[in-house]
């Protein structure tokens, strides 16, 4: 509760849930009246050598002057933020505004002192420098530019936090006193800072979760069955290396064990430290449990307790409740309505899960929002495989339920310098955060495959998710920007990642295709030519073909540079189908490990064995011999390692160990096999074109006015929240951005139209723009190639007679432009994506066919080429059936342009240019609008923040 002599109201929107560096969580609020108290208790807990630091002087205690002063606040001049954990103060930020004199201001200023105050056992932990970003952001929000702070010469670690943050600074000494001073504006070594800080704390924040070395089942029952109860056995059977608890409140007081598994009635009764909880009580019970946990010190917990979001708005705001309730101690939460989390690695070998079989030991990383949906993965996985530890198996697998906290977001984190993870599969129902997922998946793509199925109908009930208006095409195809493979069902799903954990990148599009089955071999060229891909003709090895056979047709077309990938096509023998198989796999696993380099699938009938086979050859291949020519088996091949200038990880993801079965994939259908491996070959072209990264050419620079436009946007937002601009503005905004709008002017009448082609020069167009005429050549709104004024005035007669008064079709007269092809771009903000631009063919191509590309603005060079090639009839651009090329240089500088414009000022929250008419040399833009508004905040871009969905 705030005083009168308060300037402004409490601000509940700088309130915000943080991740350390440690991957504990804090509480970032403002300071308020009320906390006297608590900073009294705060103060009392740090050492004198802390406060001499901060008040550079003993200062063994807060006077009531000092408790006034840091907590009443007008949160204008004066503000300060607490991080609390279980509600107490584990620091403190302050800025007070400064004037030109170095005084506190008795008048707005864009200068502030700001310190800071750490609890020693709290101190490197990350929490000052989560702070400094928040107080940065609160600065900004109320006019500050710069802080300035004093510090002494040996309190080297709050240095660190002001000199490692990234900002523009300069530093001075004066009178035994480092005095720094630095801008607040984001840099790009800023943000860089911000987002390493972000990705190291979320994925030590997952692996608290995933890596536990001790976990409590809170609910298992004395009998078998029931939820907590199978939990309980699974881990146990599992194998779990740490130390497992049993917690049910039911218990009698002298039960000390459950089936050899240590009991006790609450968390609070075991002796030991609790790393990770599973709680499987009733909903009304969780709170309770929760408090438990958090007293103590549990860090992590997976609810698989269900009536939360799933059940109605009683149950959402439950869950909401049950976040904030976990965050307040620190812990993150896996749920709730979560199936649980798995992790096979042998020095933990936890199945915290209701799958009832812990999976093989693999590469891959497995999510899943759905627990059907993950034990359907878990389950093809292992058949896939064949059995074979390391070989498909699953290195982590996270089912996260109605994702109130822990996201694929947060995962993803992990899995992105995880060294037990090659590639990541992920099955989501939803995506809460677009523009982060793109962010994080961009730079996970880099180092290592990720393969998603997401859902295109609506979130299910118990996931919140930001409102999106763009269509579900369009998000699929901003992540394959990203260097997302999107895949739309859970069995391509699983395909990709048989081909990508264990085999090589395809160098390019060209496949070889040998085996003994003609009709195989027929349908599998086919469908690599529906692909996209580039198929040699078949090799028929007839149906007498024997495992040398295939083994030495298996050497050639790998040894053949024309060749970047193989499928092989294989019916069953007739007889001993098991040795035959046996011997087939062992050929075509020997052939493949001689020449490394090279993908290699098979496409096979299920009535032999000759998937089980080839799983079996690779788990054997270690210690096996080639049987099949006699050559001797070199050393398998590796995943393709990350280009070399993608973006380096904390910790570069592990390559394939040398040692590891090389897995070639079987896939029952030649459409499967071919799917998987045309995903594989344009996710290869990606990862090369991500190494190096387009950029924005100089010349785009030279005239464009920035500072001119940002004034033009802030005079006119003046005027309203939003509002579309009319022509003349349009056109003026545009041109600070060097994009011509050829002139436009509205004829009333037809004097008006006689006299405005008199000026513009004649031949002219007539066009109505009228909303449901405007762009509309094929009902007769548009009047092209006015050659005098007598066509003129015929022309302006027939629309008027046709469609009615000229105040109702709004006529224009516009100067011919050369002839071309009539293209549109479009630019939006999404509240849920952030800033795409948008391409394609003016008219029907677009409107009625929907053949429109995107891209996330902002846009490079290489991105605004291909861009204009992403789009179905491209073709028309580029002299198809000896139609004359156009100026697509003129059209890649205008997309950049448009998203220069768009980038620089996110109040432009939508353009279009409609239609761009492009010649064989120049282009014309005939039509533009354009819409301002507030825009969307950019969680992306301010401080370190968990959502609450």
């Amino acid at each position: 509760m705030q005083t009168s002599s308060d300037r402004h109201e409490y601000p509940a929107h700088w309130e915000a849930d943080v991740v350390l560096r440690d991957g504990g969580t804090a509480r970032i609020r403002p300071i308020t009246v009320d906390d006297a108290e608590r900073l009294v208790s705060f103060y009392e807990q740090v050492s004198d050598e802390s406060k001499y630091y901060r008040f550079f002087a003993p200062y063994p205690r807060l006077s009531a002057k000092d408790v006034h002063r840091f907590t009443h606040h007008d949160f204008v001049d004066r503000v300060g933020l607490a991080a609390t954990v279980g509600g107490e103060f584990i620091a403190t930020v302050r800025y007070d505004r400064i004037g030109a004199d170095g005084t506190p201001a008795s008048a707005p200023a864009d200068e502030a002192e700001v310190a800071f105050l750490v609890q020693d056992a709290h101190q490197g932990r990350g929490v000052a420098s989560a702070l400094l970003e928040h107080i940065g952001a609160v600065a900004r929000e109320r006019g500050i530019r710069r802080f300035a702070a004093e510090v002494l010469p040996a309190n080297t670690k709050m240095i660190k936090v002001f000199t490692d943050a990234g900002y523009t600074q300069k530093r001075s000494f004066e009178d035994g006193v480092v005095r720094l001073e630095f801008d607040l504006e984001p840099t790009d070594r800023s943000l860089a800072v911000q987002r390493a800080r972000e990705q190291r704390a979320e994925a030590r924040s997952v692996r608290r979760l995933l890596v536990p070395g001790s976990v409590a089942v809170i609910g298992a029952g004395r009998t078998a069955g029931g939820v907590g109860r199978s939990i309980l056995d699974n881990i146990r059977d599992a194998g779990f290396t740490g130390e497992l608890y049993a917690v049910n409140k039911a218990f009698p007081e002298d039960l000390k064990e459950l089936d050899g598994i240590p009991a006790h009635r609450s968390v609070r009764d075991i002796g030991g430290h609790v790393d990770l909880a599973v709680v499987a009580v009733p909903a009304e019970h969780v709170p309770e449990v929760v408090t438990e946990c958090g007293e103590h010190g549990v860090q992590g917990l997976v609810v698989v307790s269900a009536g939360y979001a799933e059940s109605g708005p009683e149950g959402r705001e439950r869950q909401r409740e049950l976040v904030r309730h976990a965050r307040t101690y620190g812990m993150r939460i896996i749920g709730p309505n979560a199936f649980g989390v798995i992790n096979t690695s042998a020095d933990v070998r936890l199945n915290a899960s209701l799958a009832p079989e812990m999976p093989r030991p693999g590469r891959i990383g497995l999510f899943a929002q759905s627990g059907a949906i993950g034990i359907a993965l878990l389950s093809r996985l292992h058949r896939r495989g064949g059995g074979v530890t390391g070989v498909t198996g699953v290195s982590t697998f996270v089912s996260s339920g109605n994702r109130a906290d822990v996201s694929g977001n947060d995962v993803i984190q992990y899995w992105y310098d995880d060294p037990d993870t090659d590639v990541v599969l992920m099955y989501l129902e939803s995506i809460g955060n677009p523009r982060k997922f793109t962010r994080l998946a961009r730079r996970t793509a880099a180092a290592k495959p990720l393969v998603v199925v997401q859902g295109a109908g609506s979130a299910p009930q118990g996931h919140a998710v930001r409102a999106t208006r763009l269509p579900h095409a369009t998000v699929s195809a901003l992540l394959r920007q990203a260097g997302v493979i999107r895949v739309d069902t859970i069995t391509e799903l699983v395909d990709a990642g048989l081909l990508l954990a264990r085999q090589p990148l395809p160098a390019g599009p060209r496949v070889a295709i040998l085996g003994n089955s003609e009709s195989l071999g027929l349908l599998t060229y086919d469908a690599c030519l529906s692909e996209g891909l580039r198929p040699q003709q078949p090799l028929d090895l007839t149906t007498g073909a024997t495992a040398g056979d295939f083994h030495a047709a298996l050497l050639r077309a790998l040894g053949d540079d024309s060749c970047d990938a193989v499928v092989v096509t294989a019916i069953p023998a007739i007889g001993e189908a098991s040795v035959a198989d046996a011997e087939l796999a062992e050929a075509l696993r020997s052939a493949a490990e001689q020449v490394p380099g090279k993908p290699v699938l098979v496409v096979h009938v299920e009535l032999g064995g000759l998937a089980e086979a080839l799983s079996a050859a690779a788990g054997t291949a270690p210690q096996a011999e080639a049987k099949a020519s006699g050559a001797r088996r070199l050393r398998p091949s590796q995943q393709l390692p990350p280009p070399s200038a993608s973006p380096a990880p904390p910790q570069a993801p592990a390559e394939t160990p040398a040692t590891a079965p090389r897995l070639i994939p079987a896939y029952p259908a030649a459409e499967r096999a071919v799917r998987a491996l045309g995903e594989a070959v344009k996710y290869a072209q990606w990862r090369r074109e991500a190494a190096e990264p387009g950029k924005v050419p100089e010349s785009i620079d030279a005239d464009i006015d920035e500072k001119g436009a940002a004034e033009q946007i802030a005079g006119m937002l003046t005027r309203g929240q939003g509002l579309t601009l009319g022509t003349e503005e349009t056109c003026e905004l545009l041109g600070r951005y060097g994009i011509a709008v050829r002139r436009a002017v509205p004829a009333f009448t037809a004097e008006d139209a006689v006299r405005a082609a008199d000026d513009i020069g004649y031949p002219v167009a007539l066009k109505a723009t009228a909303p449901h005429l405007r762009h509309r050549a094929d009902l007769g709104g548009v009047r092209l190639d006015l050659a005098d004024e007598e066509q003129l005035r015929r022309a302006y007669a027939e629309l008027t007679g046709l469609f009615g008064k000229p105040e109702e079709l709004r006529p224009v007269v516009q100067g011919m432009a050369p002839r071309g092809v009539d293209t549109v771009i479009r630019a939006v903000i999404d509240p849920a994506a952030g800033a795409v631009l948008s391409f394609g063919l003016a008219g029907a191509a677009s409107q009625l066919l929907g053949d429109m590309a995107h891209r996330l603005i902002p846009v490079t060079d290489r991105d605004a080429t291909s861009l204009i090639r992403s789009i179905r009839t491209a073709p028309l651009l580029f002299g198809w059936r000896g139609s004359t090329p156009v100026d697509t240089p003129a059209l890649e500088e205008l997309l950049l342009r448009v998203s220069r414009l768009v980038d620089d000022h996110p109040e432009v929250v939508a353009v279009t240019l409609e239609p761009v008419v492009v010649a064989p040399r120049g282009l014309s833009v005939l039509g533009a609008s354009v819409r301002l508004a507030p825009p969307p905040a950019r969680d992306d871009l301010g401080p370190r923040t968990l959502p609450v969905y």
